[in-house]
This record gives C-alpha cells, sequence and structure tokens, in this order.
C-alpha cells in the first residue's frame, strides 16, 4: 500500500481519508488488532472499545482460545466461564478427547461419558478400527460382533472385494465361494 499525498487531496477527500483513518482506528481498538491510538477516540468511542475488549476476554475465557485475564471477570462473569469450562470438559471427556480430567465429572456426567465410551469402543469394534477392546463388550455384543463380522468375510470372498479370510467360512460357504468364482470363468 503507497502513502497517501495528503496535500494532493482535495478537502473533501481529505475529510473522506481522515475519517477512514479514524474508522481504522477504531476498529483496531475494538479487535485489539493493529495500531490503536486511544487518544484520538472520542469518550463515547473509549466506552465502546472497552466493552468490547471485556466481552471479548469474558468470550475467550469460556471458550478457551486467546488470552484470557481472570481478573478482569465479575464474579457473575467467573461463574458463567467455570460453569463453560466444565462444560468443555464433559464435552471432551464423552469424545473420548485428551484434555478430559475425569475427576472433574458429576457422578451422572461419570455414567454418560462410560456410556460413550462403550458406544465408540462398539463402534470400533463394528468398524474393526484398532482402537476395539474386545474385552470391553457384553457376551451379547461380542457375538453380533462375530455374526456381523462373519457376514461381512463371506460377503467380501463371495465378490471379490474386500478382505476375505477363506479359513473363516464355513465347508458351504466355502463351497459356494468355490462354485461362483468357477462360474466367473
Amino acid at each position: 500500500m503507497t502513502s497517501c499525498d495528503h496535500s494532493r487531496l482535495s478537502q473533501s477527500e481529505a475529510g473522506e481519508s481522515s475519517l477512514a483513518q479514524h474508522r481504522r482506528n477504531l476498529e483496531n481498538c475494538q479487535d485489539a488488532f493493529g495500531d490503536c491510538d486511544r487518544s484520538r477516540l472520542t469518550q463515547a468511542e473509549l466506552r465502546t472499545v472497552d466493552l468490547s475488549l471485556r466481552e471479548r476476554n469474558v468470550s475467550n475465557c469460556k471458550d478457551g482460545a486467546g488470552a484470557c485475564e481472570r481478573s478482569k471477570l465479575t464474579p457473575s462473569q467467573a461463574t458463567e466461564v467455570l460453569a463453560a469450562e466444565h462444560q468443555h470438559n464433559v464435552w471432551n471427556c464423552e469424545n473420548g478427547w485428551d484434555q478430559c480430567d475425569q475427576s472433574k465429572l458429576t457422578a451422572p456426567e461419570t455414567v454418560q461419558v462410560a456410556v460413550s465410551e462403550h458406544r465408540r469402543n462398539i463402534s470400533a469394534c463394528t468398524a474393526g478400527e484398532e482402537a476395539c477392546d474386545y474385552s470391553r463388550l457384553t457376551p451379547t455384543e461380542a457375538t453380533m460382533l462375530a455374526a456381523s463380522e462373519h457376514k461381512r468375510n463371506y460377503t467380501a470372498c463371495l465378490t471379490g472385494s474386500g478382505y476375505c479370510d477363506l479359513s473363516r467360512l464355513s465347508v458351504e460357504e466355502a463351497h459356494s465361494v468355490y462354485l461362483k468364482q468357477n462360474a466367473a470363468r
């Protein structure tokens, strides 16, 4: 961006340029981004800027993003921030993320997190993911999963699509696969 030679501007253009500079300065102050010259703001603009900065601080504290100055929170804002942090922790725990601190969960939240962990494990086992822990499945779930995996394997062998383990097929299923393969030749 080139600099502006204000001496070459008309009075109207100079006024527009000055107003644009003032607006940029105000936006920089409100956003806490770029250069901010508070001495060039009116009292009303200073109040607006201060309000914006306080609101951003509260938002940063609640979201855990950006700089958070807890000392600038009101008691009610501090309470809101603690509640938001707790909700973030519950969310992290329910989703199995590293930022989870289970010691901060209530008893009902601990139960809900356990249910979520169990569902994720079932999903991982169903998808054949490495994260699957078969020891955490109920006998019924393990039986259903084995049946589902057997069906998937048989279908893979029949269609030739996906991983096929012929050794896991019954004699009748292996015979069907053999016939299908020979019919395709």
